[in-house]
């Protein structure tokens, strides 16, 4: 497992109460949604300047995965919609986890008239805790690649259930999907 994917979880793992004593898996899922105006396009670059309702500019390129670019105007309606959850599934030592995955983003074309696609992720990471404190409410676990990793837990009634040898299955996903309306 790489560094990052054991600094993702260790964040995950900080901001979401998502301890408990059973195998079942604890879920937090949060989505966003952004409704923009295309204000310009420079079809040489591949850009596209985007207005949202406060006033906000954003430019963003496509990339040549991007087939519909030419179909895109000025005036245009592009709404975003950006999903993200956790998964987090406390393990006793000897019970099977899942393999560690570092998922390849997944990219589909809409069918619809207008340009539409979205983009999912998902990434799977299983830690070792290695400590509890329950005085300071922290963990500290360790990663596959033998990285370890404190976090400080902000509900101290959650480290309760966690102990030394325990597995923490953390799946992490997130999709994106944006629409010419």
């Amino acid at each position: 497992m790489q560094k990052t994917s054991l600094t993702v979880a260790a964040v995950l793992l900080a901001a979401a109460p998502l301890f408990a004593a059973d195998a079942k898996p604890k879920i937090e899922t949060g989505t966003v949604t952004v409704k923009t105006t295309i204000e310009a396009i420079d079809h040489a670059a591949r850009t596209v300047t985007l207005k949202d309702k406060d006033g906000n500019y954003e430019t963003l390129t496509a990339g040549p995965e991007i087939k519909r670019f030419d179909e895109l105007k000025v005036g245009d309606k592009v709404s975003f919609k950006y999903t993200e959850s956790v998964a987090v599934r406390i393990r006793k030592p000897g019970d099977p986890v899942q393999a560690n995955s570092d998922g390849q983003p997944a990219i589909v074309r809409g069918a619809t008239e207008k340009p539409s696609g979205t983009m999912t992720q998902q990434v799977t990471a299983s830690v070792t805790v290695k400590a509890v404190d329950t005085k300071n409410s922290s963990i500290t676990f360790m990663g596959e690649d033998g990285h370890s990793v404190s976090v400080r837990v902000e509900d101290k009634s959650l480290v309760k259930n966690v102990h030394p040898g325990d597995k923490v299955e953390i799946t992490y996903t997130n999709a994106l999907l944006v629409a010419v309306e």
